[in-house]
């Protein structure tokens, strides 16, 4: 178990949690509303971490005005996408490391024992589950812990469900609906026959809630995460789905063959840093290619595989589309047919982003796939 260790009138301790893969603190020193931002700012560029003890709302502002400074030494456009990308996610990973020095002490009950400070022990009971003492947790992860906990509650309307879907803590929200909408209007198989589908990586849960809505007849979900999987349980059960929709894990196929396989993995082929960063990054590519791999030998005769993908790891240089079709072909599967969608998120007006070009002309696609027949595959050997 990972401990910090400060003096505060006598020796204490508490346990570390980090959601974001900070690292251990070193060093802690006692901080209240005399800290100013300038001092705190050197603290925690070098390393040391800063237990608040003052007002909340103070808390807050101070972490404002580091991150003002932080972002002060922001990145701006390299010789290539690529680098430009690398050159950002390098300088988030800083301004997480940095801004995760301001720190805040949980109690065994989940509440915050500082002035002005809100009632968080609901959020922070949903997100982190019990406590046996004390926790320390960044200040900026306590807030985004808060921030989820009232998307959990207003939840986020998916047009093509015309209905809210609910994100739990640490799951990916269906916030950008044109990758729902591809899967909302593409034509089912086999006539629209579909009696078993498979949603891999179901997250909250949208896609599959989409398909039991277009009449499949039973859809099973699947995920790693077992956050994932009560969020996607809970919010088939608000759409009154139970009886259509089975989820399961964390194995990334269920048993059996379907008629229709869906996948939407993570769109950027690097390495996560933390499990919040499963939804966005696919290490590897490992998840794309586990999809298309075991394709072949789940489809019943007739079905489809549905790759809901943006071509954003291309435009950026990490990934091409000779590679991403010789992966489909290498797995004895053909393109029988693709729809593709604009970016409609609001990224793609951040004009001063120095990949905002890359954004602006982002496609994401739905790659219906289907299995090579041997007598076509022989054809093409020869």
């Amino acid at each position: 178990m990972s401990t910090i260790h400060w003096t505060e009138t006598h020796p204490r301790s508490a346990r570390w949690h980090s959601e974001s893969g900070l690292p251990l603190p070193r060093r802690v020193v006692v901080a209240d509303d005399r800290m100013r931002a300038a001092v705190a700012y050197r603290l925690a560029c070098e390393g040391t971490a800063l237990l608040w003890r003052g007002d909340f709302h103070n808390a807050r502002q101070l972490l404002r005005a580091m991150d003002r400074r932080v972002g002060s030494t922001a990145p701006g456009a390299a010789d290539t996408p690529a680098e430009t990308f690398r050159l950002q996610r390098r300088f988030r990973a800083h301004r997480a490391r940095v801004l995760g020095k301001l720190l805040v002490l949980l109690d065994a009950d989940h509440g915050l024992d500082l002035r002005r400070a809100p009632d968080v022990r609901r959020a922070v009971a949903e997100a982190y589950g019990a406590f046996d003492g004390p926790v320390a947790v960044a200040l900026s992860e306590l807030l985004g812990v808060i921030s989820a906990r009232q998307w959990r509650e207003k939840g986020v309307y998916v047009p093509a469900l015309e209905a809210l879907v609910h994100p739990h803590y640490g799951v990916f929200a269906p916030t950008r609906s044109e990758y729902v909408d591809l899967v909302a209007q593409a034509p089912l198989p086999r006539g629209g026959e579909v009696r078993v589908a498979f949603d891999l990586g179901t997250g909250t849960g949208v896609l599959a809630a989409v398909l039991a809505r277009r009449g499949v007849g039973q859809v099973v979900a699947t995920d790693v995460s077992a956050r994932a999987r009560a969020c996607a349980r809970d919010n088939a059960g608000r759409l009154g789905l139970t009886g259509v929709v089975r989820v399961t894990g964390p194995e990334l196929y269920p048993d059996g063959r379907a008629d229709l396989v869906v996948c939407n993995p993570p769109w950027i082929p690097g390495r996560p840093a933390s499990d919040l960063d499963l939804g966005v990054y696919d290490a590897g590519g490992g998840m794309l290619q586990s999809f298309l791999s075991g394709l072949a030998g789940r489809l019943e005769p007739g079905g489809e595989g549905w790759l809901v993908l943006s071509d954003l790891a291309e435009r950026l240089g990490l990934r091409s589309r000779e590679q991403l079709m010789t992966a489909v072909e290498s797995a004895g599967l053909r393109v029988a047919g693709r729809m593709d969608t604009s970016p409609r998120h609001a990224r793609v007006r951040e004009t001063d982003d120095p990949l905002h070009a890359v954004r602006a002309a982002e496609v994401t696609s739905l790659w219906r796939l289907t299995v090579v027949q041997p007598s076509a595959q022989s054809s093409v050997n020869r």
